[in-house]
């Protein structure tokens, strides 16, 4: 074995290899099948169906059936998948997504229902809107819940509408939002869509909120604070009493990214630490398809006070204990999604709560983050931990070590792919020094076997960079395609190919 891919095999020896074309493996003669003989007489299909319905499939690989049978499993392991390995990206938590979920989405009176069916046909669907609101309003420790968004992104935007919402009916025109200088990229953006001014809040040495800072900066303009809690440092936020306090002295709005409410998810209720408004990804911590594979799904839950404001149509319970939706919502910010949101989502969120239960879900949730410690205690001796406060979910390292070799985070994430390993989040957050970040969050799917072939490869690598930083450098070695030049990607783009 070269001296390249020598730690690779003990690390994880199911690498896919190349995979040639099904034309390289044609020979002629070769068939996939084999049909009896004939027992009526043979018809000239061209005679039969004239010569212009005829259709000439041109040349057309002969293989055997072993062959393509393989070829096509094997191509459908080029993907990375959660069915595969670990994705080890943090602040996305990309978890298993149970089987039983899509079994249930998948049942024909749910999947087949039309959302525009009357209630009184709709009462399983609306009992399914009314639990899961129910269950995501316990979590939180909120009061009110809208399941319209479709994303987390799109939760922000309508957890911060109904902050402007309920500003305009007092009669208040503030116009700035705070974001700390750690926020997920979407929270400015959402906040800029909404119509505020963002305003930075620094961080402190710790890589928490400062809370002088923030007093300095809570004046009567400002409508709110955006704060993910636990940060993207997989950080909790210690003062998160006091920054409610703050906000709340002022007449703001304190605004949390459920982002990672997968560390809190029995354990800490936002609502009872000061939070008024806030989204959950449905993804991260209710086990539904993530991204691609969506649809997504963002609730909003909120306390009394922005109530009046949530999107229409809601679901109410009648005096007879039969389910209706209800429009009369007049201070509503209207709908922000078609019908009740991605109903198939919720479908799968309940059957996860359900399948967990309370106790369950709790143990989720310290499953996920003795899996975040576990990888940080086995690897902060040989990369570094740039913010000494205890990990919850996920665990953010730094290239600094590797850094005085010319490996760089990005050329680590890389030469992980050789061991088998979806790369982890890199270069984020930004606050992290020479944005050295490394962030990595196993969730709680993840075994100690799989945790140990991931430390054991993020080790190998990490003493590659003092042995030889040039195997890093030009990684990856054993895909199907060499690293890419993604400064010329950028800089001129290919927008149109050209055969």
């Amino acid at each position: 074995m070269s001296d390249i891919n020598k730690n690779v095999k003990k690390v994880r020896p199911h690498i896919n290899q190349n995979e040639g074309l099904i034309f390289e493996k044609s020979s002629t003669g070769k068939r996939g099948y084999k049909l009896a003989p004939l027992d009526v007489p043979a018809v000239d299909s061209a005679a039969a169906l004239g010569a212009a319905e005829r259709k000439d499939l041109g040349h057309m690989p002969a293989v055997s059936e072993f062959e393509i049978i393989r070829h096509f499993t094997r191509l459908s392991t080029w993907n990375y998948a959660i069915d595969l390995g670990m994705y080890p990206l943090g602040s996305c938590t990309m978890k298993y997504n149970a089987r039983v979920n899509e079994l249930v989405a998948r049942l024909e009176g749910l999947a087949e229902a039309h959302p525009h069916l009357p209630p009184a046909q709709a009462q399983g669907a609306l009992r399914i809107l009314k639990v899961l609101s129910d269950a995501l309003i316990e979590i939180c420790g909120m009061d009110a819940i809208t399941l319209q968004p479709a994303a987390g992104a799109h939760g922000e935007m309508t957890g911060v509408m109904l902050i402007r919402a309920y500003f305009q009916a007092e009669g208040e025109n503030r116009k700035k939002i705070l974001v700390p200088d750690s926020a997920h990229g979407t929270n400015p953006a959402t906040a800029v869509i909404c119509g505020f001014e963002v305003e930075n809040l620094k961080s402190n040495p710790q890589g928490n909120v400062d809370t002088a800072a923030l007093a300095a900066q809570m004046t009567g303009d400002v409508a709110g604070l955006m704060v993910t809690n636990p940060n993207t440092l997989g950080v909790f936020e210690p003062e998160i009493h006091k920054i409610a306090e703050i906000l709340h002295a002022k007449g703001g709005m304190l605004y949390m990214d459920g982002a990672n409410m997968n560390a809190l998810v029995g354990k800490a209720r936002p609502g009872d630490f000061g939070v008024d408004v806030m989204h959950l990804n449905l993804h991260k911590t209710f086990s539904t398809p993530h991204g691609g594979g969506g649809p997504g799904s963002g609730p909003v839950a909120c306390k009394k006070a922005l109530e009046p404001f949530l999107p229409t149509p809601v679901v109410v319970t009648k005096a007879d204990g039969t389910l209706d939706v209800s429009f009369n919502r007049p201070q509503s910010i209207g709908r922000v999604k078609a019908f009740y949101g991605n109903f198939g989502m919720h479908i799968r969120a309940l059957a996860y709560i359900m399948a967990n239960g309370p106790d369950g879900l709790r143990m989720t949730t310290e499953d996920a983050v003795m899996n975040a410690n576990y990888i940080r205690k086995k690897l902060e001796d040989v990369y570094e931990v740039p913010f000494s406060a205890p990990s919850m979910h996920e665990v953010v390292f730094s290239h600094k070590k590797q850094a005085e070799h010319g490996v760089k985070t990005g050329d680590i994430a890389k030469r992980l792919m050789d061991y088998g390993f979806h790369p982890y989040t890199t270069a984020f957050p930004l606050i992290v020094p020479d944005h050295g970040a490394i962030m990595i969050e196993p969730t709680e799917s993840e075994p100690k076997e799989e945790l140990d072939l991931f430390i054991d490869a993020m080790r190998c690598i990490a003493r590659e960079a003092e042995e030889d930083a040039s195997i890093i450098l030009n990684a990856p070695h054993s895909t199907r395609v060499d690293r890419f030049d993604e400064a010329s990607a950028n800089r001129k783009p290919v927008l149109r190919w050209k055969p």
